[in-house]
């Protein structure tokens, strides 16, 4: 039976790394019944704006999304097309694996971790006041009333809502995912020390959580700063981090600079029944149809719908093609070799092709 999944090709290189992981995957050897549709400035020509309800439709459908990276056109009333998918689609768990693989240049040799970032709530739900506002007046003056602290009156106001029920939701799928993986420890990441009320509630919803799981997951809690620096000295010590949405966001990069940038990081964005994969990085208008562009991100991305949907075998010999044409690095894009004006150095689409022939003689165990 074909696996349904919306493919969003996305814009600027979008379609071609995009269409690179779409041939990996059928390359598997799986079926797939592929149902296009478009989101970001692609749309706007058609559609009058960059998030179409029949691409929403198709995903709500499908309950399984691919995405290239896409591009917000200005003017359009949406903040991120990226941010808007995930709250129309209520994808709540961004999940962002960080692991090195031989043959990409990194500042350590054996990173292995995964960040589970709340996607639903935090700084990020966009509830913000223009400065000089009526109602940023308003609440300049009720919060000064309330607080007793002293707020510039030419101050723009974002509100930061962290709630228990968004809180458990991420942390129980954080030990759940934890479980799921073989992983061995979740670190809670906060600021609960200065942000009492918010990231205090998200610390003590993580440790109420945490209880349920003793004696099968561990758990630890750490201040975002100090986790920042830890990461940079002692990647080693992470496995599992669970985080709200805007340090989430921020340390996925950092993470993602310790393994070797952002090229050969994937991303999984899921709710309830429902999963859209995408690479972590931008559209890169410059490069488009350069053929030029590392697909390994997106490929990877490829990667991690596979293991969504339960085909671990489909998934570990993806994965094993791309480490292997990574370590050989051979047949890879120009950001991969160790000079990037190398002439030996292949387009998107060649990098897609060696890691289908490769797909063809790795040999995987699956336990």
């Amino acid at each position: 039976m074909a696996h349904r999944v919306t493919f969003i090709p996305g814009d600027g290189i979008g379609p071609e790394v995009a269409w690179a992981a779409r041939r990996c995957l059928d390359a598997t050897g799986l079926s797939f019944q592929w149902d296009e549709r478009l989101a970001g400035e692609s749309a706007i020509r058609q559609f009058k704006t960059p998030l179409p309800e029949e691409t929403l439709a198709s995903v709500r459908e499908n309950r399984l999304a691919i995405k290239g990276p896409v591009t917000t056109p200005i003017g359009t009333g949406f903040r991120s097309v990226n941010v808007a998918l995930r709250k129309e689609l209520n994808l709540f768990a961004c999940v962002r694996p960080c692991r090195t693989y031989a043959g990409v240049r990194s500042p350590f040799q054996r990173v292995d971790l995964v960040l589970v970032r709340e996607n639903t709530e935090d700084l990020y739900a966009g509830i913000e006041f223009a400065a000089g506002d009526a109602h940023t007046k308003q609440l300049i003056a009720q919060f000064t009333e309330w607080t007793k602290q002293p707020i510039q009156p030419d101050a723009a106001i974002s509100i930061k809502p962290i709630s228990a029920t968004a809180t458990e939701r991420i942390v129980r799928y954080a030990f759940e995912y934890a479980l799921a993986h073989g992983r061995k420890k979740v670190t809670a990441v906060h600021k609960a020390n200065i942000m009492k009320f918010t990231d205090g509630l998200f610390l003590e919803t993580a440790r109420r959580i945490a209880k349920d799981y003793e004696g099968r997951m561990a758990f630890e809690d750490r201040l975002v700063d100090a986790t920042c620096m830890q990461l940079v000295l002692r990647p080693q010590d992470f496995d599992v981090l669970v985080l709200p949405n805007l340090y989430g966001d921020i340390l996925s990069d950092l993470c993602a600079g310790l393994i070797g940038g952002l090229g050969i990081a994937p991303g999984a964005n899921i709710g309830d029944g429902i999963a859209l994969f995408e690479a972590v990085h931008g559209s890169a208008p410059k490069y488009q149809g350069l053929n030029k562009v590392n697909p390994t991100a997106m490929i990877l991305s490829g990667v991690l719908l596979l293991e969504h949907i339960g085909e671990r075998e489909a998934a570990k010999r993806l994965d094993s093609a791309v480490a292997a044409v990574l370590r050989e690095g051979t047949r890879v894009t120009y950001d991969l070799k160790a000079e990037r004006n190398d002439p030996t150095a292949v387009g998107t689409k060649e990098m897609a092709d060696a890691v289908i022939e490769k797909m063809k003689t790795v040999k995987v165990r699956v336990a």
